[in-house]
């Protein structure tokens, strides 16, 4: 196997497992809400608390990344989210400590994903990047939906704080794995592995257009703001819908959690193979209309999903599904569009300033969606809640901004950049 192959394989590996953390909090959250008296208000604002603990270390961590090495920062984000996602289970004991444990774990796997992605960057070529970035952002997808398949089920049984540790402590799995087996390519002089041809290392500054240079960045980034408005409120919110789902059916609680956490879990995992193959597409037809199709087939739907609870659960889980495979397809591809206009030297940095920008929405939308909710319903137990069309109905306006955006940057001379001139 080809070097690159193998860091890829193990990078993904290490993401899978490192990444479990991310929505147990989610798959958990009727004992939570229930122990610690949380409402779709308090939920929301826990939810973004881990957002915004990306968005406060992804900045520094891209800069700190091309100073120090992407593989360096990658390592130690991975074991701090192990310590802090364990810490978790023993250290809680109200909503705030709640919030803060979160707001923690949050900081630290805020360092992994865009230092990871630029480190994969540099060994794969721009017409390969994309399905490369898109097997990675696929492990992600499978993380997010390991932790419902873990965490739901166990805790059903012998309680959230076992649940939550079952997800948490394989994540120093993940640092040995990072440990022992990636390395880092260097940029300096050097060609992609199997693409002859292709020139060393820019230098370090976004390639120059036509007509100015950071159009292009600027309108593929508001685009990806748009994709994370939906994205990560429609993960964070999954779990307690479907729970809310099962319990409508008739399921008693503890039934609803295990059966609403499997059903989210599928959900989101569909998502998996969607981010890579639809990456490999765009590598094929071009990343803008990879980014028009995935944003529009996950947005339609989002207008009335929320409206079906109360509706056979088949039902509801077959357009959970549709949307679970299309709301996560085309989330590499920023990236990778972005790598395209971007020099290697200055790669993670660019990464995670948009990253920064674009988990800003992941903040927001799940507070709007907690405070919707809120609004619609008068209980104080979120996955009691049987309201749901408007709170979804606005991750649906809000990703409006994803198709438009990529139509105006098809437009742009910096489109030409990506893919060989493929948009």
């Amino acid at each position: 196997m080809e070097k690159k192959k193998q860091i890829l394989l193990w990078m993904v590996l290490s993401m899978i497992i490192g990444y479990l953390p991310w929505y147990n909090f989610s798959a958990v959250l009727k004992y939570i809400s229930a122990e610690f008296h949380l409402n779709a208000s308090d939920t929301g604002m826990i939810i973004a608390a881990f957002q915004a603990g990306y968005v406060i270390v992804v900045l520094i961590t891209g800069w700190l990344a091309d100073k120090i090495g992407t593989k360096r920062v990658v390592l130690y984000a991975t074991l701090l989210t192990g310590i802090f996602a364990t810490a978790f289970v023993f250290v809680v004991h109200d909503k705030w400590t709640v919030l803060i444990m979160r707001l923690l774990t949050g900081c630290a796997a805020g360092a992994i994903y865009a230092p990871g992605m630029a480190l994969l960057s540099n060994w794969f070529a721009p017409h390969e990047r994309g399905g490369a970035l898109g097997a990675y952002t696929g492990a992600l997808t499978a993380a997010s939906a390991g932790g419902y398949f873990v965490a739901a089920p166990i805790a059903a049984a012998h309680g959230w704080r076992v649940g939550m540790l079952w997800t948490s402590v394989p994540v120093f799995l993940a640092f040995l794995i990072i440990l022992l087996f990636v390395q880092e390519k260097p940029t300096q002089g050097v060609q992609f592995d199997g693409a002859p041809g292709i020139p060393t290392v820019a230098p370090a500054r976004i390639l120059p257009a036509p007509e100015g240079g950071y159009a292009g960045p600027c309108m593929i980034t508001l685009s990806y703001m748009g994709h994370m408005w939906e994205l990560y409120a429609f993960w964070g919110w999954i779990g307690p819908y479907m729970v809310a789902n099962a319990s409508v059916a008739g399921m008693a609680a503890d039934a609803a959690v295990k059966w609403g956490g499997l059903m989210a879990a599928c959900i989101t995992l569909v998502g998996a193979p969607a981010v890579w193959l639809l990456g490999i597409l765009a590598d094929k037809i071009g990343r803008t209309k990879a980014i028009l199709l995935g944003a529009t087939c996950s947005l339609i739907p989002e207008f009335f999903f929320g409206y079906l609870i109360g509706k056979p659960l088949g039902l509801v889980v077959l357009v959970g599904l549709w949307i679970g495979f299309w709301v996560i397809s085309d989330s590499a591809i920023y990236k990778a569009g972005l790598t395209d206009m971007v020099s290697p030297k200055i790669r993670a940095t660019i990464l995670g300033l948009q990253s920064a920008v674009g988990y800003s929405m992941t903040i927001i939308a799940p507070i709007a969606f907690g405070k919707i909710l809120q609004a619609y319903n008068a209980t104080t137990d979120p996955t009691a809640a049987r309201i749901w069309g408007p709170a979804f109905l606005a991750l649906g306006v809000g990703a409006i901004v994803a198709p438009i955006s990529a139509l105006i940057l098809r437009k742009l001379p910096q489109a030409k950049l990506m893919t060989g001139g493929k948009m």
